[in-house]
């Protein structure tokens, strides 16, 4: 095969991935004095993990720790209620599974911000839900501008990328092994503990991966559904480039946060080679 091929895409990894990356690096690392000069400096980092200058000295770190308590808490919701649907649709046949599986899709061919702003008509004080709470006679409640909101919000957006990599994986197991766990005396409980869900890991950290980054470092569902009253660290980063043009500290906040992303799929790679490492019984 001919090398030229793949020049096409290299460039474009130069310029649309390491360019950015490392210019994300030299930002997190320099300021500029008042006559121009750029000099190297941590202390970007210093003011994120000690809050130098502010009242809260925590001010920065507790953004970081709620945009990771948020996320884990999306993951495993999206986990929670995306395995068993995607066990429903790898058993199902026919058309009725083409279709059940389309009406998951479907909504994400709609603008993300459109789905965003539809949850906000849903958890408003004189919304859909308060509205059905009314007429059933059960007392409203107020989710819209709270963490529970932003969490609902992440979890419809981002659940299909939890259930379609554990459906992949499903729909290709192999039953004859389903069959044995049977024949040598496996209740339906101990085949999926025993046989399902460990051939089924790949697929559900590929979509832990894929629900966790997005939840993490997202910040137009907090700032629409949160309402500025739940800041996440994707907030953060947005202020400081776009309210603040304060690049510098923008960009050691994006290279902190990639850390812990990088660190997060990294111990998700170790678990995943020592399950396929393993045996199933």
């Amino acid at each position: 095969m001919k090398k030229w091929i793949a020049y096409p895409y290299v460039v474009y990894m130069l310029i649309f991935i390491l360019l950015p990356l490392l210019l994300t690096f030299f930002y997190s690392f320099t300021y500029q004095d008042i006559d121009g000069t750029t000099r190297f400096t941590v202390e970007h980092f210093k003011v994120f993990f000690t809050g130098a200058g502010y009242t809260n000295p925590r001010i920065f770190l507790n953004i970081l720790f709620r945009s990771l308590r948020l996320a884990f808490i999306t993951t495993v919701v999206c986990l929670i209620l995306g395995y068993p649907l995607a066990m429903i649709l790898s058993r199902m046949k026919g058309v009725a599974k083409s279709n059940l599986v389309l009406l998951l899709i479907v909504p994400m061919w709609m603008n993300f911000l459109i789905r965003t702003y539809a949850w906000m008509s849903i958890l408003s004080r004189e919304g859909i839900l308060n509205s059905f709470l009314s007429r059933i006679g059960l007392p409203t409640v107020n989710i819209l501008y709270t963490e529970t909101a932003v969490i609902l919000g992440m979890v419809y957006n981002f659940i299909p990328f939890m259930i379609l990599p554990i459906y992949t994986i499903l729909v290709k197991m192999d039953r004859s092994v389903l069959e044995a766990a049977a024949d040598l005396g496996a209740n339906k409980f101990i085949t999926f503990i025993k046989v399902i869900f460990p051939l089924s890991l790949p697929g559900v950290l590929s979509g832990v991966t894929m629900v966790f980054m997005p939840s993490v470092s997202t910040f137009v569902i907090p700032r629409l559904l949160g309402g500025g009253r739940v800041e996440m660290i994707g907030n953060l980063i947005e202020q400081q480039f776009l309210g603040e043009y304060n690049w510098n500290f923008g960009s050691a906040v994006s290279i902190i946060m990639m850390t812990f992303i990088l660190v997060f799929m990294f111990v998700l790679q170790k678990g995943d080679d020592k399950e396929q490492g393993g045996a199933i019984w």
